[in-house]
């Protein structure tokens, strides 16, 4: 069944916890950084990638959706690598990888604005 386009809201949010938890996960696996075995990033992971799927069967795309979502999943992998640098100041300084994420969320914004005004006059 396939429903009226609307908000794409749940779309991209699922998008920047697939790629927080990827980054989490590959993390837990492979970093000696993080102290223990967590399962909790990979289940993360597995039901973003499987309700992101569910959402593109059962729900029409609004344009410019898709590089949004491509960009909301760098912001996750981003915003993992800031967080990982807070937590852990021995890696290094977290500046370097704060600027590209203050740079993407500045790149969304600006396309969100801009896929709005495209869907409100496609609309009238």
């Amino acid at each position: 069944m396939i429903e009226k386009p609307g908000r794409e809201n749940g779309t991209l949010l699922l998008t920047l916890i697939a790629g927080f938890s990827i980054n989490g996960s590959s993390a837990a696996l492979f970093s000696s950084v993080v102290p223990s075995f967590s399962v909790f990033p990979i289940i993360a992971l597995l039901l973003a990638v499987y309700c992101s799927h569910q959402r593109y069967l059962n729900h029409v795309m609004l344009d410019g959706t898709p590089k949004l979502a491509a960009a909301y999943f760098l912001l996750g992998l981003l915003l993992y690598s800031v967080t990982m640098r807070v937590e852990h100041p021995q890696i290094g300084s977290n500046f370097l990888p704060s600027i590209p994420c203050v740079a993407q969320v500045f790149w969304i914004g600006f396309k969100l604005k801009a896929c709005k005004a495209l869907n409100e006059n496609a609309q009238e």
